[in-house]
């Protein structure tokens, strides 16, 4: 069976939010556990809004140090600690952000209710979280400041035994573990039932690749390879390439061609630029290199 593996958009919009859009941030949300993807200003209020289990968010990665990624984080973390919070929090981020949060609870003379775990960014393909279910590992973006993407992957899971297999041929409890792994089941008058008869195959492993700013760059192209979901910004339309070559981002046929070569399942372009109103076109132009695109549009759970 499936476990719930969806992002949700809470933040769309580039550099500043916009009447229509906020700024960047995603909740990951896996079988029974949540993680924020960036937190820009706003974040607490869109999860309030959308009426998503804040206090349920245990981590936190934050790619960058630009504000339209990480200035929703004081407010949401004064407010857990209002919330009476004692849960420990787990924040993933480049260096200074500790430094910035330390200093707005000194000038504030407050000590929060719950202990705050950072984790310093440094470098690419770096595993930072691992469960029994998942892996999030690091991307190196090409950026003006240092900046990671997150790449989420799913372990594969274990078979399923057939209960009509289990009743048919009287398996023992104790084997059933053996048999998930893939091991025949053997009969006590030494009868071989080969394992495929009385398994059922997991699904396969998802991935999700959550691309924060860059410039164009393939030096993560391996890693983000086959992924059944990729998040890319795209801040500009092609026409503005080089403004996006200058301001270190990515045009909508950039992000398309990265989806392509990488051959994923699914591309997922956002953090518009203000300048655009009409964003028919910005689908179109990126879907005329790669088909398989979709806007992140807030308010919207998008399945991996």
């Amino acid at each position: 069976m499936k476990r719930t593996f969806q992002t949700f958009i809470l933040g769309s919009s580039a550099a500043i939010p916009t009447a229509l859009r906020h700024t960047t941030a995603q909740l990951l949300h896996y079988h029974n556990k949540y993680f924020l993807l960036d937190c820009a200003e706003g974040t607490q209020m869109q999860l309030r809004r959308y009426k998503k289990p804040m206090t349920k968010i245990n981590h936190i990665f934050i790619s960058h140090l630009h504000g339209d990624h990480f200035l929703g984080l004081p407010g949401l973390l004064f407010s857990l600690h209002l919330l009476g919070r004692e849960k420990d929090l787990y924040i993933y981020a480049p260096p200074g952000l500790k430094k910035i949060i330390d200093m707005l609870y000194e000038v504030s003379e407050l000590q929060p209710s719950f202990q705050i775990h950072y984790h310093e960014l440094h470098k690419g393909r770096e595993i930072i979280y691992e469960d029994e279910h998942l892996t999030m590992e690091t991307m190196a973006m090409n950026h003006r400041l240092p900046t990671f993407g997150l790449l989420i992957r799913e372990k594969p899971g274990q078979k399923n035994i057939s209960k009509k297999s289990i009743a048919r041929f009287n398996i023992p409890v104790k084997q059933l573990p053996a048999i998930k792994e893939g091991k025949d089941f053997i009969t006590p008058d030494n009868k071989v039932i080969p394992n495929r008869d009385i398994t059922i195959e997991p699904p396969p492993p998802r991935t999700y690749a959550f691309c924060s700013d860059t410039a164009y760059t393939e030096d993560f192209i391996d890693q983000i390879h086959g992924a059944d979901l990729l998040y890319h910004e795209a801040t500009f339309m092609h026409a503005s390439a080089d403004i996006a070559r200058h301001k270190m981002h990515s045009t909508t046929v950039e992000a398309a061609t990265l989806a392509k070569k990488a051959q994923v399942g699914k591309l997922m372009i956002g953090h518009y630029s203000a300048r655009y109103k009409e964003m028919k076109e910005y689908l179109e132009e990126a879907s005329g290199v790669f088909p398989e695109t979709i806007m992140a549009e807030e308010g919207q759970t998008i399945p991996v």
